[in-house]
């Protein structure tokens, strides 16, 4: 069977849980699943939901963002409903110098739609992204 007929699940390591806990499901308001050990740490990893099954799974790891690359994307409808609600959270978007922001952090995205970037605690980079 080939790979692409299997679900896949992004994997995001984080220095300390307890600060991503309250960041995955209190400021974005992910659903916790699943909790489980992570190498030698007992509960050092959360698997959350989104888009109707497991998606992200978050672990305690020494090697947390250490990379500037965009991790994963959330594929919306509604980008400025989305950036509205996370912003009043407490999520702050990212405004990158060679890109030309709205007020809200949106930009266009190559190809044609919008996007905007947010990193949790450690760094890790996401994404939400609109065709519109």
């Amino acid at each position: 069977m080939p790979l692409s007929a299997h679900h896949l699940r992004a994997s995001i390591a984080v220095r300390d849980l307890q600060k991503a806990i309250a960041f995955y499901e209190g400021t974005l308001g992910l659903e916790a699943l699943q909790s489980g050990p992570s190498a030698n740490i007992p509960d050092g990893s959360r698997v959350y939901g989104s888009g109707g099954g497991p998606a992200l799974n978050v672990y305690q790891s020494d090697s947390a963002g250490q990379t500037s690359a965009t991790l994963a994307t959330w594929y919306v409808d509604d980008i400025d409903q989305l950036v509205d609600e996370l912003a009043s959270s407490g999520v702050e978007f990212i405004r990158y110098d060679h890109l030309e922001h709205d007020a809200k952090g949106i930009t266009a995205r190559a190809g044609g739609g919008r996007i905007a970037w947010f990193q949790d605690p450690d760094g890790n980079t996401f994404a939400l992204e609109a065709d519109i």
